[in-house]
């Protein structure tokens, strides 16, 4: 059985028609840059998200560097945040010659642990930023508390968790800024690079239209030096159709992982809710010994499942025989950011953020999408199971 991580197709076909009217709708206006359908969205996504203000830009990247610009990040500026992240999240924050200043993960949750943030702060620190990772919130109660001691600003990552929710809020809602990713593989993709801010400040969200516009207000009459970082028309066109759909798709993410933890549970393949590393001897047993799989509480209200991820001592051979039996299965992330060559510079090393490097080890995303079928997940499990009995699994001691 082929059992792809997400099936794109799919979802185009079911929307094709009114994908295909939308698309057909600006191509006749021939308004590609700004206007109605940016707008539109905007609005949307900002309702959707219990927010005040959206403001469309070109990709999550780009929302996380405007927010940072906004906010006059600089050289000798510090911001805080988790090195168990794509590259977007620490790139944008070196790309404005601040200082990255890593606090390791929860491994509950994989977002990073608010109760090292203090530690980090110094006379230099200017933010937080935090990653709601996987389609769940980081701890926004305490972090928010921290932030307004520290008079610090928070830029919410919610690039995987548009829709999540923390304490009755939604992910974005919480900070001073949260940004959205709308890259085509994301539970809300555009057709191409796109993504959003979103804010209840009225001052920070037209900054924000300002610098991405190159700083021009009103055009040709630039306040400020900012980026080419507009959100393009079709792709707001496409995503504006797709939001109608955005509920029902996290509701069958939600009933998949609930499949899963179903199955699991009627299997060796015991659900652990355990923060244990594999291979340490938490969590279910078998016949021949520590099962390794993990699977992490849900700390969220309302976890979207962007990510449906797993933990496995013996990972990487997990996810060459899964490729074998047609199963796919991705890495996120491999290379803690603190580990990466570009980031040498900032001094730090192997064993700093230990969390952060178990799940880099240990980490596997099985496939979770809205339109995979009940015996999909059955044979997924069942392969995983395959695996654990044959004794393969060896432990990440």
């Amino acid at each position: 059985m082929k059992v792809p991580l997400l099936d794109l197709q799919a979802q185009y076909r079911a929307l094709k028609p009114e994908l295909d009217s939308a698309i057909a709708e600006v191509m006749e206006t021939q308004q590609f840059i700004m206007g109605p359908k940016v707008e539109e969205c905007e609005s949307a996504i900002a309702r959707y998200s219990g927010c005040a203000f959206g403001v469309g830009v070109s990709s999550g990247t780009d929302a996380l560097l405007a927010c940072l610009m906004a906010e006059g990040i600089g050289p000798g500026d510090e911001v805080i945040t988790t090195p168990y992240t794509f590259f977007s999240t620490v790139g944008s924050i070196a790309r404005t010659g601040a200082k990255p200043v890593f606090v390791d993960v929860d491994p509950a949750s994989y977002n990073l642990d608010v109760s090292q943030i203090e530690g980090k702060i110094t006379e230099r620190t200017r933010a937080v930023l935090p990653v709601h990772l996987y389609g769940q919130m980081a701890e926004m109660d305490a972090l928010l508390q921290l932030a307004e001691k520290h008079e610090l600003v928070v830029i919410e990552d919610a690039a995987q968790a548009i829709g999540a929710e923390h304490g009755g809020r939604r992910a974005g809602s919480l900070g001073h800024y949260g940004c959205f990713s709308f890259f085509p593989s994301k539970n809300l993709g555009a057709a191409g690079d796109a993504g959003m801010v979103v804010t209840n400040d009225a001052e920070r969200a037209e900054k924000l239209r300002c610098l991405r516009s190159h700083g021009a207000n009103p055009k040709y009459y630039h306040k400020a030096i900012g980026g080419n970082f507009r959100l393009d028309a079709l792709q707001a066109a496409i995503i504006s159709v797709k939001l109608r759909h955005l509920d029902a798709w996290t509701s069958a993410r939600q009933q998949n992982a609930e499949r899963y933890r179903d199955l699991f549970s009627k299997s060796e393949l015991r659900v652990a809710e355990s923060t244990a590393h594999p291979g340490s001897g938490g969590g279910a047993r078998s016949e021949n010994g520590p099962v390794d799989l993990y699977f992490p509480s849900v700390v969220t209200d309302r976890h979207i499942f962007n990510q449906y991820v797993v933990r496995v001592a013996d990972r990487d051979r997990l996810k060459v025989e899964l490729a074998a039996k047609g199963v796919s299965t991705e890495i996120y992330y491999p290379v803690p950011m603190h580990m990466q060559e570009c980031f040498a510079h900032l001094g730090y090393g192997e064993g700093d953020f230990p969390e952060s490097e178990a799940a880099a080890k240990t980490t596997l995303a099985l496939p979770v999408y809205p339109e995979l079928s009940e015996e999909s997940c059955a044979f997924v499990v069942g392969c995983l199971q395959d695996f654990i009995e044959s004794g393969r699994c060896v432990s990440a001691n």
